[in-house]
């Protein structure tokens, strides 16, 4: 495990090399249960090779990471039935730009239901 103190703020050290946090690996998990090939949970973070940030994509019917998609979606990119994610596009969808039968967002567009400043649809 890296020792860390307060190096993200310039305010100390770590013991690990910038070399080896450029070249961290992401995290995933997928959970052993399934339904019809499709994990119920999958939660999938990218990583950081050669300076540039390698996004991964989750599925599943909960999903979790840089972009998600299921029936339960939480990530920078979502796609699904209930979505929460800066762009999102579900049923139910929460977001800066958001897009669903009911959505609120910055800029959101719904059939039903669309709520905030720069909204289309019926409210």
């Amino acid at each position: 495990m890296a020792e860390w103190s307060t190096a993200m703020y310039g305010r100390g050290s770590c013991s690990d090399s910038l070399e080896e946090e450029r070249d961290m690996r992401g995290f995933e998990y997928r959970s052993a249960e399934q339904w019809r090939g499709m994990p119920l949970v999958h939660v999938a973070f990218g990583h950081w090779e050669g300076g540039r940030y390698r996004a991964r994509r989750a599925r599943g019917l909960v999903a979790v990471g840089d972009t998600a998609i299921g029936l339960v979606a939480v990530g920078l990119v979502g796609l699904g039935g209930v979505v929460v994610a800066p762009v999102a596009l579900g049923l139910v969808a929460l977001g800066v730009v958001a897009v669903g039968i009911v959505s609120a967002g910055v800029a959101a567009a719904g059939v039903v239901v669309a709520a905030g400043p720069l909204s289309a649809g019926d409210m």
